[in-house]
């Protein structure tokens, strides 16, 4: 069932007039309304109908045109004031003007309100003039009544423009957080495999004068992770295109491909053993991913600067958990050198995206030489 959209401002000014005006011709409600001058009262004709119709009628604009609905609203109040005809529900609609003037007024706000003061001052001297038993006091006070309508839209308007200014920081940070998230991917996708390709080629360099074949084997390698870099590339630049389709999930990397990272870098000459421990059962897509990423960016470290050194896997599936350690040997003084965890990309961004799964992620040089990557990610397996 599709539902309808809600109506807009100018329909409910419509009606908000529609049934100001009813009110103001109801015999229960007719004389409940505001009495400024406490006149002689003359009987009520076609122009007091008609001015009574020009305090509620302009309310169907007062959204879109607020000044001209104040203008109408507030000179017709002023008339029948001043012909001290009957009072009128209809004088209420002063107020609502008053306020929608206060809201929706976004030039010359201080022009209107100085007129409005300068037209209340006018009528306050004609009603002293036409005899009115009022004093100043008394103006001064039904004065103030307005000016709390007024400052009532004031901080409705005030509101409106706090909240869509909160409203476009939050998009402003997300759009940021986004594009961080992004660069990370690039930076994920990118080093891996170029990394391998670069560690491929220069072994192929070397074999190609002594050993040809191996060095056939060596550029298919390199062929094969260029293709795997375009497939992750175009996966990647279609999230991108934000075409409001999903993606299909089996195209992002997962943890069951985990084998096949450690296949590449073996074909890239670094000895990689994979170790899986407990029951590997289907996880949430953004931890599946960062414990992909994790081992990813472990072994561009290892290939990139500890080649052709034991490197180690371990994947410790837990009911609440997932524990990943990548070690590689080296002796001591030959560590690679200390990652900055602070931010960025890399390391550091892996540790951002694990916290903010709840995790943790630490890294380090072991004290007998070597490297070890470590990550904690807190998950409860997928419900089939």
């Amino acid at each position: 069932m599709k539902l309808k959209p809600l109506g807009r401002p100018w329909d409910h000014d419509v009606a908000l007039a529609a049934v100001m005006t009813v009110l103001a011709f109801t015999p229960t409600l007719a004389a409940a309304g505001a009495d400024m001058g406490d006149l002689p009262v003359r009987p009520a004709d076609a122009w007091a109908v008609a001015l009574t119709l020009a305090q509620t009628l302009p309310l169907a604009v007062r959204t879109r045109w607020p000044a001209v609905c104040l203008a109408v609203a507030g000179t017709a109040f002023a008339l029948h004031q001043a012909l001290s005809y009957p009072n009128t529900f209809g004088s209420i609609g002063l107020y609502l003007a008053l306020y929608a003037a206060g809201a929706h007024q976004e030039r010359f706000r201080r022009g209107l309100g100085a007129l409005a003061t300068g037209g209340y001052v006018a009528l306050a001297v004609a009603l002293h003039r036409l005899g009115s038993p009022e004093r100043p006091l008394d103006f001064l006070a039904y004065y103030s009544i307005l000016v709390v309508f007024w400052m009532a839209g004031t901080g409705m308007r005030r509101r409106r423009s706090d909240e869509a200014e909160r409203r476009r920081l939050t998009a402003k940070e997300a759009t940021a957080d986004e594009r961080a998230r992004i660069a990370r991917e690039l930076h994920d996708v990118v080093t891996h495999h170029v990394t391998a390709m670069v560690v491929q080629a220069e072994a192929a360099q070397y074999l190609l004068p002594a050993a040809p074949d191996r060095a056939g084997e060596s550029l298919s390698a390199i062929g094969g992770t260029g293709r795997r870099a375009l497939a992750e590339l175009r996966h990647l630049l279609g999230v991108l295109e934000a075409t409001g389709e999903a993606v299909p999930a089996d195209r992002a990397p997962t943890l069951g491909k985990i084998s096949d990272l450690v296949e590449r870098a073996r074909l890239s000459g670094q000895p990689v053993e994979l170790t899986e421990e407990g029951v590997r059962r289907p996880r949430g897509v953004d931890v599946e991913l960062a414990a992909y990423r994790v081992v990813q960016e472990a072994l561009t470290n290892a290939i990139k600067y500890a080649a052709g050194r034991r490197t180690a896997v371990l994947v410790g599936y837990g009911d609440a958990h997932i524990e990943i350690e990548v070690t590689t040997d080296g002796s001591a003084g030959a560590a690679p050198p200390e990652p900055d965890l602070s931010g960025g990309r890399g390391l550091g961004g892996l540790r951002e995206r694990v916290r903010m799964l709840d995790g943790d992620l630490v890294a380090g040089a072991r004290p007998d030489g070597g490297f070890r990557v470590r990550a904690l990610i807190p998950s409860r397996p997928v419900q089939e």
